[in-house]
């Protein structure tokens, strides 16, 4: 359906939207770092959580292949704590770290999401979810009382391919009826979410909400996702 290569100029011609979800609904609250040293020290493993952000930092952009599985979750976690715990998470408190991350109170929603995606709506947009997340982003949704927003919640782990793999924007594309030129689709990372739809055939925005300047084309970051609403907006 989309199929396209390189980079297409941005039209107006919108008729879906969809959004990425860490990083631009949501994100870990206070911090990953907060999450995983708290539960650790009920295990009777005490870690500064700042240590803990740099060690997930550092892990997360390894380099290597993730599927967003619980079993790649758990070879991750033991590399954050690799050299600070003397027991390997997955062998001890991994279940219970997991299912933290599937509570409403471990994320925080950012403050412009409810408004913004309640505009859209309200003016008839079609919405969708497209994330690179696994087994426990619907039930979080749900939680999160988001999922009513949506018409549908693409999860990579469900559809077998993650952002910035065209294949998976084509699938979406195909799922909701809609020619991928007509969908722009909001996230907050560069390769995945900007590069992936307009490699797609897309149309895209990086979502940086604190402002700073990318080596990007003017036009395609967004500061708010209350700006959705103006760039959305028929002639």
């Amino acid at each position: 359906m989309t199929g396209g290569h390189g980079y297409k100029t941005p039209s107006m011609n919108i008729k879906a939207i969809t959004l990425d979800v860490g990083g631009t609904l949501i994100e870990p609250w206070p911090s990953v770092g907060h999450v995983y040293a708290e539960v650790a020290a009920q295990h009777g493993v005490n870690v500064d959580p700042a240590v803990l952000n740099q060690q997930f930092v550092a892990a997360w952009h390894a380099g290597r292949e993730f599927d967003y599985s619980r079993e790649a979750w758990a070879g991750l976690v033991d590399e954050v704590f690799a050299g600070l715990s003397s027991e390997l998470p997955s062998q001890t408190f991994f279940a219970e770290l997991y299912e933290r991350f599937a509570e409403a109170d471990t994320w925080r929603m950012f403050e412009d999401v409810r408004p913004a995606l309640a505009c859209l709506k309200e003016r008839g947009m079609r919405m969708a979810v497209l994330s690179n997340w696994d087994e426990r982003l619907r039930s979080l949704l749900d939680r999160l009382e988001l999922t009513r927003l949506f018409e549908e919640i693409f999860v990579s782990a469900e559809m077998e391919l993650t952002k910035p793999d065209g294949r998976l924007f084509d699938a979406v594309a195909e799922r909701m009826g809609v020619e991928g030129s007509a969908i722009l689709h909001v996230g907050d990372s560069r390769r995945e979410d900007l590069k992936g739809a307009l490699s797609a055939g897309w149309q895209g925005r990086l979502l940086c909400r604190d402002g700073n300047q990318h080596p990007i084309r003017e036009g395609q970051i967004v500061t708010s996702l209350r700006e959705l609403a103006e760039i959305t907006k028929g002639p």
